[in-house]
């Protein structure tokens, strides 16, 4: 089954296992790791992080920590040969038991300041709540590290809600329902909760019937604070060049809001102040040089 023909975000998660059965190995995450920063590196992207769960890699007897360390040398590796910047985000499941979470969330502690920025909640939200995964968020935030929560994509505001009262998310993976709640998108408004937003995910797990119905123009138009992200870049056939031009295509995103929507990954990234700073000063540098030479025809 093609990822377009899914019926709803669990079939889109099944496609993982095909994926997974060949990541139980140092090797193979330490390659997959490096290979999928080369590929954002030639796509020019300047900074990636990358989320996934280091408990789904150890099926057969691979140790936990080392299915950290193993994609931190892959990153680490193609940062050097090819200058990007990376983060690895640790996620917790829901549909997993809590202490499984906290786990986790431990892990990313102890992994603070090499290669490991934040932790994630993720997996099908509908039937588990994030505020069953409450101590898992706290025990990363108590030690001043960021949290992103995927909510609003499959079930409604609700779950936003529980992300950000309950469990203090820093930023929202998806929020694709968040307009279903005007006073809930208000608050996300007011104190600039970052939405990442993943076009052509949601149209493949019909968390929207289109990419032209997709809420992301009356979130920019709003002024909320949204980034585009692919999501999944293998299981939905999809770059970052990509999701902006849907959003040129089908929400009528120009030049100008694709640089503001671009600045804004930038300044939501789980980076230092002093290190998103650089690299939005570099991404303006580029940009106006593209400008010029688009004017002058050279």
């Amino acid at each position: 089954m093609r990822a377009e023909d899914t019926r709803n975000i669990e079939e889109y998660l099944a496609k993982f296992e095909t994926t997974l059965s060949v990541m139980q190995h140092a090797d193979a995450m330490e390659r997959v790791a490096f290979e999928l920063a080369e590929d954002n590196a030639r796509e020019n992207v300047r900074y990636v992080e990358v989320r996934y769960s280091p408990i789904l890699h150890t099926r057969e007897g691979f140790p936990l920590t080392e299915a950290v360390e193993a994609p931190v040398r892959g990153l680490a590796r193609a940062e050097k040969q090819y200058g990007i910047k990376t983060g690895l985000i640790i996620c917790g499941i829901r549909n997993m038991v809590a202490h499984t979470s906290r786990d986790l969330a431990n892990l990313t502690v102890a992994f603070k300041g090499c290669g490991v920025v934040a932790f994630d909640l993720a997996g099908a939200e509908y039937n588990y709540p994030a505020k069953k995964h409450r101590d898992a968020c706290f025990t990363v935030i108590n030690r001043n590290m960021a949290t992103t929560i995927h909510a609003g994509e499959a079930y409604g505001p609700e779950s936003i809600h529980q992300a950000l009262h309950y469990c203090r998310a820093n930023r929202i993976g998806h929020g694709t329902r968040l307009y279903e709640d005007p006073d809930l998108m208000q608050f996300v408004n007011d104190f600039r909760v970052p939405l990442e937003i993943c076009l052509t995910s949601n149209v493949q797990t019909r968390a929207v019937a289109s990419y032209a119905e997709h809420p992301l123009r009356r979130y920019f138009d709003a002024g909320l604070v949204v980034t585009l992200n692919t999501d999944n870049r293998l299981m939905s056939g999809t770059t970052v060049t990509d999701e902006y031009c849907k959003a040129h295509e089908h929400l009528g995103f120009t030049w100008e809001d694709i640089k503001r929507m671009a600045g804004m990954g930038f300044e939501s990234a789980f980076l230092h102040r002093e290190e998103k700073q650089e690299l939005m000063r570099a991404a303006v540098k580029e940009t106006g040089e593209i400008e010029q030479r688009l004017e002058t025809g050279i």
